[in-house]
């Protein structure tokens, strides 16, 4: 494991996972490192749309996108990039999303299951309309996430959900009230 400064030279894509060691009340269950907050998937750009040439933007799709994580930690106001560690693989491209998905179902991470938004780039303009994520809202301080719309539900409710989840309480996965009709 190694801190977001410590990647050194890390080169290609691949998957990732990253755990939360600072005093977050509402993570304390996971602090001993067993188990990411969060994993994710970095695929070389132009891979989501097929566009993959020989080598096209592998070499720093790790680095870039554990990057682009480290300054949401650091933009976040009750977060400390330093209180975090990352474990990454560089994974044939082929296997990424496959990598990804058995990561996400066998850790279950509380950022990738229940606080959603941590992965979020900055959105359209078509998109500026949508409510803050619960990711946002949980740890404010995100520049593009301030111009979004605040969240129907409050801090509150988004550290309740964290608190029963980490305990192994059944807890609704998207917001109250979506899908209702």
């Amino acid at each position: 494991m190694a801190g977001f400064g410590e990647l050194g030279d890390l080169s290609g894509a691949g998957v990732y996972a990253i755990y939360y060691f600072g005093p977050f009340a509402a993570y304390a269950p996971i602090t001993d490192g067993g188990r990411p907050i969060y994993v994710g998937k970095a695929i070389p750009k132009g891979g989501r749309k097929g566009g993959l040439g020989a080598n096209a933007g592998v070499e720093r799709a790790l680095r870039d996108r554990l990057g682009q994580h480290a300054s949401s930690i650091q933009q976040a106001t009750n977060l400390e990039s330093g209180d975090f560690k990352v474990r990454a693989l560089v994974v044939d491209d082929i296997w990424i999303p496959l990598g990804e998905n058995m990561l996400i179902e066998s850790f279950q991470p509380v950022w990738n299951v229940v606080i959603d938004g941590f992965g979020n780039k900055t959105p359209g303009a078509r998109r500026a309309t949508q409510f803050r994520s619960p990711w946002d809202v949980l740890h404010p301080g995100r520049t593009f996430a301030e111009m979004l719309a605040a969240h129907p539900l409050g801090v509150e409710v988004f550290e309740q959900r964290v608190r029963d989840y980490l305990a192994g309480k059944a807890v609704p996965l998207a917001p109250e009230g979506e899908g209702d009709d």
